[in-house]
């Protein structure tokens, strides 16, 4: 097969991968049901929200299995994972298996969290290494996917059960186990390194992809806005949703049936032109030997013979590793400026790793645990938790999608962003909403406006964290590198989180409840002050690799 072919269908592969697998986005959609359930309080659901994080602490590990195992092993062991995890919960909330204790469910939890690492690993390690010229473009549009996954999820249980509540929350539980095997296993022959010896930009596949990607965000939030969303059928929108999913798969087909009819073409003219030259020499009654080339020319014989051999061997080397697969990371085509390359022991000694840490926390990571919290705050507003859930997925969506947009027209005039700089400028929005939602509006408008704003900028950050590691720390241990960062992950979810159940269990009445703008007041008075402080701190980390960023223009502008 082409190896464009294959560059492009991994490509489309993880698309589908990105989309089913942020199933901790599904966890706002069944807490308060499982909270009902489960007879449990408010700090203990809240711990059950951190052990699904808590599993990215030993993310570490799918990065180490990267270096030794194959793409395919790594993307099947962590998808299992993800069955057991949620599988058993499931099995738990039907009561197929019983007397299991919290600490039991605690566990699966963390290793259903502990899944979603593994399926990213590939996912951004496969990336990285077969688009090394446009990897902040591809690891955008792809990741962007996994914004949508609460999305999709929901459109999926809004066909099947579309009323009951305790049908909703086992429906989520089940998706959550058996779709990111399912997708895996299906996936997995095509999820590889491609060893290329060239790599072109395809500049008219990737805008045909954004423009894929943005029509499927927009569906996707006209699917969670209220007044659009009557317009459509919970059938309509899993279909639609379905078939642009599908859509992008005609662009690594045309690419490969394009590399064919060039390939085929190319050796028709070769042959008529060898055939022509033949003839002539046959009609001129003049016969070629190999000896006469010989014992006339030397030189040019040697010439003939190794430009015959080299080709030979060219051609045979890009034939097997056309065939190959990912058993050996190709190195080739490292073309990503980096500041050093470093494994994890050197980069925790760097004060630049620590500024970058707490930039995530007080960003991306606090988002996560708005997130968690949303099915609490939309039940203490009186709101529903599906549409707040579904909007969040969407405008989260678009955030991923953003920073490709904006370096795929900043790289075209040659011309390289600060990422650093990116961050402050996407942080002091998110600061800014969660002060909004302090404004009392009985239309929940602030709550709407706020809950898009940070989907749409922790959803960013959270795509330009990927390029930023490889270039603050390289590439070579980026596996390890980027899964030791998001280990701040667990650690701000049982922090901000178990402090927002302390202040929602003290404004809470008898039964646990809690309604009003006063549960989570002093939580989001809290939040919106770490955000900004780490909006101070992200302008120290762009203060300190502003030299290196602007060497990198300087070198674009030469060449």
């Amino acid at each position: 097969m082409p190896r464009i072919f294959l560059q492009w269908l991994s490509l489309v592969a993880i698309i589908w991968l990105q989309s089913i697998n942020g199933t901790n986005s599904n966890f706002p959609a069944y807490s308060s049901q499982l909270k009902h359930l489960l007879s449990i309080s408010q700090i203990q659901l809240n711990n059950l929200a951190f052990a699904s994080d808590a599993g990215k602490l030993f993310g570490w590990l799918s990065g180490s299995a990267a270096n030794y195992l194959p793409m395919w092993l790594v993307l099947i062991l962590g998808s299992s994972l993800g069955l057991i995890g949620y599988g058993v919960q499931y099995l738990f909330l039907i009561g197929r298996v019983s007397n299991l204790s919290y600490g039991a469910i605690f566990f699966l939890a963390m290793l259903a969290g502990n899944s979603i690492c593994w399926i990213n690993t590939v996912c951004y390690l496969v990336i990285i290494r077969n688009f090394p010229l446009d990897s902040q473009l591809a690891v955008g549009l792809t990741g962007s996917y996994q914004g949508l996954s609460a999305k999709i999820y929901t459109d999926i249980v809004d066909v099947v059960y579309p009323c009951s509540n305790v049908e909703r929350a086992r429906a989520y539980l089940f998706l959550s186990s058996v779709l990111p095997l399912t997708v895996s296993v299906i996936v997995a022959p095509v999820v590889r390194v491609i060893n290329t010896v060239k790599t072109k930009r395809e500049e008219v596949a990737f805008i045909l992809i954004l423009i894929i990607t943005t029509v499927t965000g927009a569906f996707a939030i006209m699917g969670s806005i209220g007044s659009a969303s009557s317009l459509l059928s919970p059938f309509t929108g899993a279909v639609g949703m379905v078939a642009l999913l599908l859509a992008p798969l005609p662009i690594p087909l045309g690419l490969g049936l394009r590399h064919q009819i060039g390939k085929l073409a190319g050796e028709k003219i070769h042959n008529e032109e060898t055939n022509s030259v033949s003839l002539d020499k046959t009609e001129s009654g003049v016969t070629l030997d190999i000896s006469d080339i010989i014992s006339e020319s030397p030189r040019e014989s040697f010439e003939l013979s190794f430009s015959y051999t080299s080709e030979k061997m060219n051609g045979d080397q890009q034939s097997e590793s056309s065939t190959s697969g990912d058993d050996k990371i190709s190195e080739t085509n490292e073309i990503n400026s980096v500041m050093e390359e470093i494994g994890v022991k050197v980069m925790l000694r760097r004060l630049n790793f620590w500024l970058y840490f707490f930039v995530y926390l007080f960003a991306v990571t606090l988002g996560l645990v708005f997130f968690n919290n949303l099915g609490q705050i939309a039940e203490s507003r009186g709101r529903s938790a599906s549409s707040l859930v579904s909007l969040s997925s969407s405008f989260g969506f678009f955030g991923r999608l953003i920073p490709s947009i904006v370096d795929y027209f900043v790289s075209r005039r040659k011309y390289m962003i600060s990422r650093p700089a990116f961050v402050v400028a996407l942080m002091v929005p998110t600061g800014a909403a969660f002060f909004l939602l302090l404004v009392k509006d009985n239309t929940a408008l602030w709550l709407y406006i706020s809950t898009a704003t940070i989907g749409v900028c922790t959803g960013a950050i959270a795509s330009i964290s990927v390029s930023l590691t490889t270039e603050l720390f390289g590439t070579k241990n980026f596996g390890v590198n980027h899964n030791v960062l998001v280990i701040n992950i667990p650690i701000g979810s049982f922090l901000f989180g178990y402090l927002a159940a302390i202040v929602y269990r003290k404004e809470a009445n008898a039964k646990g409840k809690c309604f009003g703008m006063e549960c989570y007041r002093n939580t989001f008075i809290l939040w919106g002050t770490l955000c900004f402080i780490g909006t101070f701190l992200a302008l120290i980390l762009y203060a300190r690799t502003r030299k290196f960023y602007n060497s990198q223009r300087s070198q674009g502008n030469r060449s």
